[in-house]
């Protein structure tokens, strides 16, 4: 069954493409993954690429379609232009504590234009990690998403040429060949009004704006929600947005990070956030629905242009959020035409929000590809 869908897929390749392109990413389904040996294998044999990156995941996604919890192999092949392959380990300095990434390049002969990233939950320290890549290379967006396939540490597979790896992260630095837009739908809207941050602790905030956290939430969600809308909050749908740059004079879609609200305290009004939002910044509620992160998706992709799409999509987004099956590659379709895409449902998506990287949740996270090399 494996070595029938690689040879479907490499035999579709070849038609189109040719050998030798430079970078091939392959992407598996937990049928496939105790083969992904054979499966890069036999990729490396056939189209001998540059660089080959890949892994598993729960489900995956391709051209207008995503197979969800099903056996499917999805690859994508290319001609970039220079590229480089990550291989990536943290290490944690004994002395002083500092986290560095073993296996990022020293020495590059091109200025990288995005970093794509696939990446173990259960081994790599992904946000500080992301933070690291931010100091070293700032405004370098990085996109992709944590594997999916395993249900503990060792159980993910992560590969990078025809080596197969159960921990830390691989990827590839993209180069000058290929124009990078990202796009990072985070699947919500906002409502009410952007407030303060004036006490909090952690990841606790205590007041907003000078008043208990809690009142402000109940006060703008009675003033702004319809009751199907309040119920959403109830049921999982209320996060809270942080503003990246504080700079602007108002804020619009992308401008927040958004996180989920994981429980508040009526007796002392404050709420508690899936992040550490210190007193001082700029916060909005916001409501996620099936309707909300399908008309975020669409646009943030309105009026774009692109040649492949990767796309990383939340493993809590596909028919566990939208009444239809395939909903974020068919907007893609919809709205960029029919293009080549891949990528997989992942436990964590990765991408640029107001120019720095973060690890996100519920969220889309899309690099689209344009060819800048001269035509032959």
């Amino acid at each position: 069954m494996t070595a029938h869908a690689v040879g479907e897929v490499t035999g579709q390749v070849l038609e189109r493409l040719g050998e030798r392109p430079d970078l091939v990413l392959v992407f598996v389904t937990p049928p496939h993954a105790g083969a992904l040996e054979d499966v890069v294998g036999a990729v490396d044999a056939v189209l001998h690429p540059l660089v080959l990156l890949g892994g598993a995941a729960e489900s995956v996604a391709g051209p207008h379609r995503e197979v969800e919890q099903s056996a499917a192999v999805t690859l994508l092949a290319a001609r970039t232009g220079p590229l480089v392959p990550l291989d990536l380990d943290a290490v944690v300095d004994g002395v002083d504590e500092t986290m560095s990434l073993a296996g990022w390049p020293t020495d590059l002969s091109f200025e990288p234009q995005a970093a794509v990233l696939v990446a173990d939950p259960y081994s790599f320290p992904v946000e500080e990690s992301l933070a690291w890549i931010d100091r070293r290379h700032p405004g370098l967006p990085v996109v992709g998403g944590m594997a999916s396939a395993g249900r503990g540490p060792g159980g993910n597979r992560l590969a990078l040429g025809t080596g197969v790896r159960t921990a830390g992260a691989v990827g590839a630095l993209l180069g000058p060949g290929l124009a990078v837009e990202t796009v990072v739908s985070q699947g919500c809207r906002p409502f009410g009004h952007p407030l303060v941050v004036t006490k909090a602790e952690g990841n606790v905030i205590f007041e907003l704006a000078g008043r208990p956290a809690l009142e402000r939430l109940v006060g703008q969600a009675h003033d702004t929600l319809d009751e199907e809308e309040v119920r959403l909050l109830e049921t999982g749908g209320l996060h809270l947005g942080r503003v990246i740059d504080e700079h602007r004079d108002s804020f619009v879609r992308g401008d927040f990070l958004v996180r989920n609200v994981v429980g508040a305290d009526r007796r002392s009004g404050a709420i508690a956030v899936g992040d550490v939002v210190p007193v001082g910044t700029t916060v909005q509620f916001h409501l996620r629905d099936a309707d909300s992160a399908d008309v975020d998706l669409r646009a943030m992709l309105r009026g774009r242009h692109a040649d492949a799409a990767l796309l990383f999509t939340c493993n809590g987004r596909g028919t566990r959020l939208f009444e239809a099956p395939d909903h974020d590659v068919g907007v893609l379709t919809d709205e960029l035409g029919p293009i080549a895409v891949t990528g997989f449902f992942a436990a964590g998506e990765l991408g640029p929000v107001g120019g720095q990287n973060f690890l996100h949740g519920f969220t889309a996270s899309v690099a689209l590809l344009r060819d800048l090399r001269p035509t032959q």
